[in-house]
């Protein structure tokens, strides 16, 4: 017999009846009307091996990247003989965060994050180096985020600070036993000039049912000078094949540093991809803190995001449009305009 229109078969196993025998649910497709294109994968950039010797730009790519890899290879040959079948490598990460709206001096911030991956030692060590705020967020974080801005309001570059806040440098062990159900990361460095500190990071992944899929994080630093840093992300993403996807991305913030006992935000929020590495989002942000035992939601308000590669493979440009409120500043909601403009190496 044909499915009605509109549905198909769950990618979920068959269940069995009582009495032996087997049946499966259909379920509703997303066959929803849409002005957007459909969902693709397809590159509108030329890769990178074919445009690394078309300009200065290009070669200056090139021979960054191969820098970075072969400085990772001689740190690695430090710990003993390296292996051709499993090089080190390193990848470099460099973002200038760009912010307008009506109420604050506009902000550029330059941002750095390295790590050099040293598979010569007998547990997966890498040195990490930059902004430390950057492995703070989801790794698929839906916007363009700071933990620290500039306290120089008449500063469109504040540099001094932008120096602390890219001047962490750490040894990471990853995952350092197989023992543990969950991934983790474990960094003993120094940040911010002087503050020596220890972090760790556990993670988790769960598939669930209907095309579910749940991510928890939970990240604890201790800082000789920043103290304590405790940091929960948690993601609820239902996705398919050749669909967007639906996504709830929460985080949960304590930090001595900070005036608030916690701070909250959570962006819910529809993806679509375009060609590859495009990412299109619009959803609903709300944000708060809890503080002398009064939980209080601070701002909320829609936001859109897109991210896509420039030119070239390497280069991405990413940018938000915000219309959020801030009660504790009273200000009612106004738009705001991020720019992300980061380049891989």
């Amino acid at each position: 017999q044909t499915a009605p229109p509109g549905y198909e078969a769950p990618l979920v196993p068959e269940t069995e009846t009582g009495n032996g025998f087997f049946y499966t649910l259909p379920r509703l497709i997303d066959a929803t009307p849409t002005i957007l294109p459909e969902q693709s994968n397809e590159p509108i950039v030329q890769p990178t091996h074919e445009t690394e010797e078309q300009s200065w730009v290009d070669r200056r790519q090139k021979q960054i990247r191969l820098w970075a890899d072969n400085t990772a290879h001689k740190i690695d040959n430090w710990f003993g003989e390296t292996s051709p079948e499993e090089p080190a490598s390193a990848t470099l990460r460099i973002l200038v965060d760009s912010r307008w709206n009506k109420y604050d001096d506009d902000e550029n911030k330059p941002r750095v994050r390295v790590r050099m991956k040293l598979p010569t030692l007998e547990r997966k060590v890498s040195v990490v180096f930059g902004d430390d705020s950057l492995d703070n967020e989801l790794q698929n974080s839906v916007a363009i985020t700071n933990e620290n801005p500039s306290n120089s309001p008449d500063k469109t570059l504040d540099g001094r600070r932008a120096r602390e806040d890219n001047s962490s440098l750490a040894l990471r062990w990853s995952d350092f036993t197989e023992r543990l159900p969950f991934e983790t990361d474990a960094d003993l460095g120094v940040r911010s000039g002087d503050d020596i500190y220890a972090r760790l990071k556990i993670a988790m992944d769960w598939e669930l049912v209907n095309d579910f899929s749940f991510h928890a994080e939970q990240i604890y630093r201790y800082g000789l000078d920043s103290e304590n840093y405790l940091r929960t992300n948690l993601e609820l993403i239902h996705a398919r094949p050749d669909h967007p996807f639906l996504s709830n991305q929460f985080s949960l913030t304590y930090a001595d540093e900070q005036d608030d006992d916690l701070r909250w935000d959570n962006y819910s929020f529809r993806q679509h991809q375009f060609f590859h590495g495009n990412r299109f989002n619009y959803g609903l942000y709300t944000g708060g803190y809890y503080h002398n035992d009064d939980l209080r939601l601070n701002s909320w308000g829609p936001f859109v995001s897109w991210r896509q590669p420039f030119l070239r493979e390497w280069f991405f440009v990413q940018g938000d449009l915000n219309y959020y409120n801030d009660d504790r500043e009273d200000r009612s909601h106004f738009p705001s305009v991020l720019l992300r403009l980061e380049a891989l190496f």
